[in-house]
């Protein structure tokens, strides 16, 4: 059985050279990237492959997000490099790399985004586009990004959200950097979280039915407060006197919790099987996709694989379930066979 990792990243040589060219020595997330020998080296990532039968991976660049480190021209040329760099490695290994995953500029302007996703899927084949959970802390909902989401509905293709936090977002209002890598361990699942909420509350769910939107992580912190999202959502508007969420609550075409389950989740939850059987519960089967968050493990990616694998092996489920998490509900929502 192919086992089609969803979200696994990469730094292409090109744009490896290309985006240091632009930051230097590198610092933080970014160092962090540039430390694991799998995200640069090719021989490397293939031998962690080849432990696992039946291993193929689905492309996308690793952070930093390209607003935070480049000018808008130079995200733009950095995109471009990303999308070339990653369609020549599926072109050259496509028994391995079934597909990529675009990263578009959002820093650089609305019809540079365009641009991008355009040519990215239209011209290159991209199986859809990431993004981050913000853009240079601007909310997704923002007016000046609903084009992209426009485009993207109308090509049926997913977009990826990948969380975007750093640790100059501090934990106190009484301090001024976030201390323990806290940005990192529950700011990410919160950033997924809210990004997911800014699209349900800002109606644009309601406004593309259709959009695919898959999200890093099991979906975040949204499976476990099931609660909070539903009953607790229910009376949205309860808790404040300064806005009327009644109103927006009355707007909206269904309960709250129903636009969070239209989301799709990965398995990329560094081996904890009760989240993935959370996610599975939460979304259902049909809108969870195997990946693995390679190569960002202790063992520069083989034991997120390796558990990841394990756990969706042995959960009790039955071998057509099986096989839909690990390519079927990714090539239903790419229009595409991966196998």
């Amino acid at each position: 059985m192919i086992k089609l990792d969803a979200f696994t990243h990469i730094w292409p040589t090109a744009f490896y050279r290309a985006i240091k060219d632009i930051t230097g020595p590198m610092t933080d997330i970014v160092r962090r990237s540039e430390a694991q020998k799998m995200m640069i080296d090719l021989d490397e990532r293939f031998a962690i492959m080849d432990l696992y039968e039946g291993y193929a991976q689905i492309l996308s660049l690793g952070s930093p997000p390209l607003e935070l480190v480049a000018s808008p021209a130079q995200a733009t040329d950095l995109a471009k490099i990303g999308t070339d760099s990653q369609a020549e490695l599926c072109a050259r290994y496509p028994d391995r790399f079934k597909g990529f995953i675009a990263t578009p500029p959002m820093g650089a302007g609305i019809d540079a985004i365009l641009e991008s996703c355009r040519y990215a899927i239209e011209e290159a084949n991209a199986c859809g586009i990431q993004i981050y959970s913000n853009v240079s802390n601007r909310p997704l909902d923002a007016p000046e990004f609903a084009p992209m989401f426009d485009y993207m509905a109308a090509m049926d293709l997913p977009i990826w959200i990948h969380p975007a936090r750093g640790a100059d977002f501090p934990d106190y209002r009484t301090e001024e950097k976030s201390r323990y890598e806290l940005w990192w361990t529950i700011g990410w699942p919160y950033e997924t979280s809210a990004a997911m909420a800014r699209l349900v509350y800002s109606r644009t769910l309601d406004r593309l039915p259709g959009l695919k939107v898959i999200t890093h992580h099991a979906g975040g912190m949204i499976p476990f407060f099931e609660g909070r999202f539903g009953p607790g959502n229910d009376v949205l508007g309860a808790r404040s006197s300064d806005e009327d969420y009644g109103a927006l609550r009355a707007e909206l075409k269904h309960r709250p919790l129903d636009y969070f389950r239209r989301f799709i989740a990965d398995t990329a939850t560094f081996g904890a099987g009760g989240a993935i059987r959370m996610a599975m519960d939460f979304f259902g089967s049909d809108q969870v996709v195997f990946a693995s968050d390679a190569p960002f493990d202790p063992e520069g990616g083989r034991m997120y694989i390796r558990e990841t694998i394990r756990t969706i092996d042995e959960m009790d489920i039955d071998e057509e379930t099986r096989a839909a998490i690990y390519h079927g509900n990714l090539e239903r929502l790419c229009n595409r066979k991966f196998t």
